[in-house]
């Protein structure tokens, strides 16, 4: 492949966004050369730029659940999870699941449902009510499950810190079993077994498969409770699970909960599409049609059409309602729900639209801080992780948006790579300065009392400062492909997928495209910038840079690019509104070319 002498990508060492294009590997300028076989190379060199060893390529090529589920004894106390679950089914038990009302909690708790359905135990549910109960396992709560005659619960997305309510269960004489993935003090709560990677003390495989949604903790679970239950001779009379048909709910959330997209969950999400596309679960399937996908979903639609119905039943809704659709068998309930949803998260954009508003009023006097902690009387506590996730993506830094009411506020927050925000927020608890608090390396949830705000900003600015400048500074956009107009081309956005599936900590080609001149440049909608783009091969494509036009990039393409030539960047996707399927690009960012 052809080579350039400049250091940088199309030689942009200051982009409209004002970032230095950088390979994420080896050099892939392909503008002058496009020719046979240059799809596979492409292929090949996004494996090895995102970490695949050479030896390693054909596993990660078509990632299989053979190829990449550890042995669940690896991680600590499953076995004796597995046991515990196994004596319950065969014991005729009551079991209840506890779970949290995002959608990792709901999917989790589905899987785990859908699972005791199948070897013949019909385990009920509990999820809390986001604004009456809060976040996690209440002793209340677990006291009373206990009272009603469970004699075990299973607690998922949820549990690693609730070492007051599992004490309770206990001295209520209830066994609970945890299955979480967020970060864990050294000090472990008491129960029957705890689940979860990010143990401190974990074992060196299952610390590996850190990255895991608490979805993906309950699956290997439910490995380890059919293999339990084989030894048993509890599938003598009756046939074994199919435990692969759930791998859809297992995709759902570990997109959903924007966790890291490689090793064991690639091949969650590569294998659970597949069981979506063939819409076995009822309730997955009503979900779908509710979100007006007319073909089988991609990676990308559970973190954008599907996963926000789910979660808007926990943010603005029922609780439940994540739940008792991904486990009814009732197409007509299933359709109700999946259309209250989307009800719902209309309603939630709404009511998001307000806070996030009002949380970027208060930006004007943050702009020294290294992390925006925000904090607003009234703002709906259901919506202000989604606001966070927005005061990040605008300012490139860490937010905590929190929702006060009288003397207290819950609040949610959201980070950039490379800065663990929920190892901070333990820590903060730890210091005092919170009531609650907890999460994982890109999310937390706290509860503060509302005089100690400032204190926690103050905190927070000391302890990560350095590191958000570091990250700040670096000033790079990675990039994995440069290429002529010509080369945007549907063939190429099908080669690029097969490296996927894509999300975080295994992210999507980033192609650079050039040069072009602007044939339009248009607001449209809320607030993104349509284009259409024309190289000198002759090749016009359509591009749009989503959310920007108040942003410097958009302001340019808008009203400063008459005449003038650009190179684009972005995520190469298909187009297939018109009558056959056209490459278009989705703009991250753009620089004069001359």
């Amino acid at each position: 492949m052809p080579t350039r002498s400049l250091n940088h990508v199309f030689g942009v060492d200051r982009s409209l966004s004002g970032k230095a294009w950088h390979w994420r590997g080896g050099n892939m300028d392909v503008s002058a050369q496009w020719g046979a076989g240059l799809l596979d190379d492409i292929v090949t060199q996004l494996l090895l730029s995102r970490g695949v060893e050479r030896d390693d390529l054909d596993r990660h090529r078509n990632p299989t659940m053979r190829a990449f589920l550890p042995d669940p004894s690896h991680f600590r106390d499953m076995d004796a999870a597995a046991e515990r679950l196994a004596q319950a089914v065969m014991g005729g038990e009551t079991i209840t699941v506890y779970g949290d009302y995002d959608v990792d909690g709901a999917t989790s708790a589905a899987l785990l449902i859908r699972l005791l359905r199948m070897v013949g135990h019909g385990a009920r549910y509990y999820i809390p009510d986001r604004l009456l109960e809060g976040y996690g396992p209440s002793g209340e709560a677990l006291v009373r499950l206990a009272e009603e005659g469970s004699s075990l619960i299973v607690t998922v997305d949820c549990g690693a810190m609730a070492h007051d309510a599992l004490a309770q269960a206990h001295a209520a004489g209830v066994d609970v079993i945890v299955v979480d993935h967020h970060k864990c003090a050294h000090e472990l709560p008491l129960a029957a077994a705890l689940v979860n990677p990010n143990r401190l003390d974990e074992g060196e495989i299952g610390a590996a498969h850190g990255h895991l949604a608490a979805v993906g903790v309950a699956f290997v679970l439910g490995v380890a409770l059919v293999r339990t239950l084989r030894s048993y001779g509890h599938f003598k009379d009756r046939a074994e699970p199919d435990l692969m048909s759930l791998l859809d709910l297992v995709a759902l959330g570990t997109v959903a909960d924007v966790a890291q997209i490689r090793g064991l969950n690639r091949a969650f999400v590569a294998q659970g599409l597949k069981v979506m596309a063939r819409r076995g679960n009822i309730g997955m399937a009503a979900l779908i049609d509710a979100s007006r996908l007319k073909r089988a979903p991609v990676c990308s639609d559970l973190g954008f059409a599907l996963g926000p119905r789910i979660n808007a039943g926990g943010r603005v809704g029922e609780s439940t309602l994540g739940v008792r659709l991904l486990t009814t068998d009732d197409p007509d309930e299933a359709s109700a729900i999946a259309q209250q949803l989307s009800a719902l998260n209309e309603e939630r954009r709404a009511i998001e639209a307000e806070v996030q508003a009002a949380a970027e009023a208060l930006l004007d006097g943050q702009h020294n801080r290294a992390v925006h902690v925000l904090a607003g009387h009234g703002w709906h506590p259901g919506v202000i992780g989604i606001v966070a996730g927005r005061i990040k993506e605008k300012t490139g830094k860490p937010a905590v948006v929190i929702a006060l009411d009288e003397g207290t506020g819950k609040g949610s927050g959201r980070s950039i790579a490379g800065i663990d925000l929920g190892a901070a927020i333990i820590a903060a608890r730890e210091e005092g300065l919170l009531v609650a608090g907890g999460g994982h390396a890109m999310a937390a949830g706290l509860t503060i009392e509302a005089d100690k705000l400032g204190a926690l900003a103050d905190w927070l600015d000391a302890r990560l400062g350095a590191q958000v400048a570091r990250a700040m500074e670096s000033g790079t956009m990675p990039m994995d492909l440069a290429l002529a107009p010509g080369g945007l081309t549907p063939e190429l956005v099908e080669a690029l997928e097969r490296a996927g599936p894509f999300g975080m900590g295994w992210p999507g080609p980033r192609i650079a495209v050039g040069p072009v001149r602007l044939v339009r440049a248009e607001v449209v909608g809320t607030d993104h910038v349509r284009l259409v783009a024309s190289g000198s091969d002759g090749r016009t494509f359509k591009a749009i840079a989503f959310r920007a036009a108040e942003s410097p990039l958009g302001q340019a393409l808008v009203h400063g690019s008459s005449g003038r030539r650009l190179w684009l960047a972005g995520r190469a996707k298909i187009d297939d509104w018109g009558d056959r399927p056209q490459a278009e690009l989705h703009v991250d960012d753009a620089a004069w070319a001359d």
